[in-house]
């Protein structure tokens, strides 16, 4: 008796074995004939799923996004809301250990040249600050969020990327997506 193959569970294991290949080895040694294997799937199979590496790419990166909002909604869902709580949230995002880290990592040493995924980035990150106009708006919360990536980057180059130091600046940040002295909201 043979069991039907689960479409969405092969695409996923897809997804999962391209994830861990960025990881170890770098988007560009990325090959669709490892990643068919490693996910215990035809070429074939994957090419079902994803007509070329361009394809699998989009795919792995939209995916890595979708797993950041879904983190950044849990850290709203545990804010208070008002002024700042998206760059709380992002903030919390970008200092969270994570497993994805290391795949984000290999991805954003690679997306300076990719047209496509910056513009996936840009607007993920334009519906963002869309959706929470009223609250982060603010140019000062705009310096906090890109000091944020500037210290996740420093971090991904660090051969010690937790430290005092490092928690120290999350807090700091943080600190600054309160109002300020009566600042507006």
């Amino acid at each position: 008796m043979s069991r039907k193959k689960d479409p969405q569970q092969v695409r996923s294991r897809l997804l999962e074995s391209a994830s861990r290949l960025a990881a170890d080895n770098g988007l560009a040694e990325i090959s669709l004939s490892a990643v068919a294997a490693a996910a215990g799937v035809t070429k074939g199979g994957l090419f079902h799923h994803f007509p070329n590496k361009r394809a699998l790419i989009s795919a792995l990166f939209t995916a890595l996004i979708a797993d950041i909002d879904r983190e950044i909604d849990d850290y709203l869902q545990q804010d208070a809301g008002g002024y700042g709580c998206f760059t709380r949230a992002y903030v919390r995002s970008g200092f969270a250990e994570s497993d994805d880290r290391v795949t984000w990592a290999a991805i954003t040493y690679s997306i300076k040249s990719d047209s496509e995924l910056i513009e996936l980035w840009d607007a993920w990150i334009a519906g963002r600050l869309a959706r929470h106009q009223a609250t982060d708006s603010a140019p000062a919360l705009e310096i906090v969020r890109l000091a944020a990536d500037g210290a996740w980057f420093q971090r991904q180059l660090s051969r010690r990327p937790e430290s005092a130091a490092s928690r120290e600046l999350e807090q700091r940040l943080l600190h600054l997506t309160y109002p300020q002295d009566g600042a507006a909201a």
